[in-house]
């Protein structure tokens, strides 16, 4: 995950929400931030993240307050929160551990210690 104290993420930053999450500001690897992000198919939409690293695990949380975020500004948080030569994913889990703790919130993961397997580039091109 890229240091969020990066000026390019910290200009999102919000410092209040963090203190009502953790109690405190957040770090280089935990933090919350409101993202503008411009489409010309539709409005500026308003993103919530929620960024941390512990456990072994980068996750990125992103939420719309009416829809679920789009693929395009979901690339554009991958893009933003994670180094060019990371991968991250989101996960589908089996049903019974499937957790909803917002209706419109989406999650992107990379493990610390492991790469993520990827098919070969011919079977996504």
């Amino acid at each position: 995950m890229r240091n969020l104290n990066n000026i390019e993420i910290h200009q999102y930053r919000d410092r209040q929400a963090e203190y009502g999450i953790y109690g405190m500001a957040g770090d280089d690897r935990n933090g919350v931030f409101n993202v503008s992000i411009r489409s010309p198919a539709r409005p500026v939409a308003k993103l919530a993240v929620i960024a941390s690293s512990d456990m072994g695990w980068d996750h990125v949380s992103v939420s719309h307050k009416t829809r679920t975020p789009k693929w395009d500004e979901m690339e554009k948080i991958k893009r933003m929160f994670f180094k060019d030569d990371e991968t991250a994913m989101q996960l589908h889990v089996p049903s019974e551990q499937h957790i909803n703790l917002h209706p419109h919130c989406l999650h992107l993961w990379r493990p610390h210690f492991q790469e993520i397997p990827r098919p070969p580039s011919i079977m996504v091109g």
